[in-house]
């Protein structure tokens, strides 16, 4: 509960922000900015159980290690697969912020953003690591409302604003009056369904068999969602699946594009389903103001414009999409009062609201 101590002990002490993604955990730390930006990835020793790295170190030991180390994402499609891995993947985070400001003694209240898929299970252990890794008060927030609250949009206003959050595991799209969130829909397609599309694309097409760091760089440098994007290709190299040989070919920005389409379609899908069950006067909003792209998925080329043409809506990107949902965390942290009750009650019991 929130109480004139606390409030003293926020003033003393570095407050801190999480984005716990599924790709990856972005830590903000009050008064100083976004700190950490690390892949959400965890190394571990099969046998002991033994964690071995997280982070970037971690990250760099995907398809590189040997039968008994595992390089694994504690969070897969939104939701929390291993919570023993989280809370030691979380502790790593907070200690880390905690002794870059060691001189600064008392505990930080941590606002912590999750998917809004996640069960009251899922919530409370994130809430109890949270607070196991040194927080003084560990708080949640929907990842949908942290980054519209990031994007800036009024989401305390009796009016609509629609929130689209492409981030690794879930695309959730909300629309947003009140401080509530009136309509929402969250599906398991985003930019690792994308990854995994362009690695079946290319052992089909192309008989090469690639990894996922190939398919992501595949992905960041030649991907697009609209036909109208300029032709590029990137050189492809992996094994040969009728040799077992290493093998390389030239694959062209269409042929991507085709590829990531069925993906892009249930992202599209997903937006329009949630206006068709928007109250109309909110839907008028969202007509003047438009809907806001937050996440990764947002830097995708032609998306913005492919989104508008299906919804007959203005579509924005938002000013840091990769940033919204922690520096709507850091909005929290700084307008505690008002914007107290855009938080999530870990008391409350309910399920996914996954569709």
């Amino acid at each position: 509960m929130f109480s004139p101590i606390n409030s003293i002990l926020g003033l003393m002490s570095r407050d801190i922000g999480i984005d716990l993604g599924t790709a990856n955990t972005l830590v903000l730390v009050r008064g100083k900015g976004v700190v950490i930006n690390e892949p959400s990835v965890v190394a571990i020793n099969k046998r002991t159980r033994k964690v071995l790295a997280i982070g970037e170190e971690a990250k760099r030991m995907v398809g590189r290690t040997p039968a008994n180390i595992v390089a694994i994402r504690p969070l897969k499609d939104g939701v929390i697969s291993d919570f023993d891995v989280t809370e030691q993947m979380l502790h790593y985070f907070i200690g880390k912020v905690h002794d870059q400001f060691a001189s600064l003694i008392p505990r930080p209240m941590v606002v912590v953003g999750m998917p809004s898929g996640v069960t009251e299970v899922e919530r409370r252990a994130v809430h109890d690591a949270t607070c196991s890794a040194g927080a003084r008060e560990a708080l949640l927030i929907e990842e949908p409302m942290a980054a519209a609250i990031g994007a800036g949009l009024p989401i305390t206003e009796p009016s609509g604003s629609m929130i689209v959050d492409i981030g690794g595991g879930t695309t959730e799209v909300a629309v947003i009056s009140l401080g509530g969130m009136v309509a929402i829909r969250s599906i398991r397609i985003a930019g690792d369904e994308m990854d995994m599309d362009i690695v079946l694309y290319v052992r089909q097409r192309h008989n090469l068999l690639i990894g996922e760091r190939m398919a992501e760089e595949i992905k960041i440098s030649t991907a697009s969602a609209y036909h109208t994007y300029d032709d590029r290709s990137i050189t492809v190299r992996g094994r040969d699946i009728r040799t077992g040989l290493p093998a390389e070919i030239e694959l062209a920005s269409g042929e991507v594009r085709e590829a990531i389409s069925g993906s892009i379609n249930a992202i599209v899908d997903a937006v329009t389903e949630t206006i068709e069950e928007t109250p109309p006067e909110l839907v008028a909003d969202m007509m003047s103001r438009g809907i806001t792209l937050a996440g990764g998925g947002a830097l995708l080329p032609g998306l913005d414009q492919l989104l508008s043409e299906k919804t007959g809506i203005a579509v924005h990107i938002a000013e840091d999409p990769l940033r919204s949902v922690v520096h709507g965390t850091g909005r929290v942290l700084e307008d505690l009062d008002m914007l107290r009750k855009v938080l999530v009650d870990v008391r409350e019991s309910k399920g996914p609201r996954r569709r």
